[in-house]
């Protein structure tokens, strides 16, 4: 993520997250582990506690498939992070 394009805005109005969008096989399942979703999730919570209000309402919408997500809800967490990027 250090090479990546900063954005404006945390969550974007064209991003729709749903449960339809979870894995459903054993390879993306395993995918989805290697990417640690649930601890990238965790750390955003950290920061909105402590310093990062504004990512609240776009943490609050990944947060609810942290034990079912997909890649579109990995995208989502990536984009959320660049967004910090642009903040520091």
């Amino acid at each position: 993520m250090s090479d990546v394009k900063p954005v404006n805005v945390p969550h974007g109005d064209h991003f729709k997250l749903s449960k339809v969008q979870a894995l459903t096989t054993e390879d993306e399942k395993t995918l989805i582990l290697e990417v640690s979703y649930a601890s990238a999730v965790g750390n955003l919570m950290y920061d909105i506690v402590c310093t990062r209000q504004t990512i609240a309402q776009a943490v609050t919408v990944v947060s609810k498939y942290m034990s079912n997500s997909g890649k579109e809800h990995w995208r989502v967490v990536k984009r959320i992070l660049r967004y910090l990027k642009v903040q520091i």
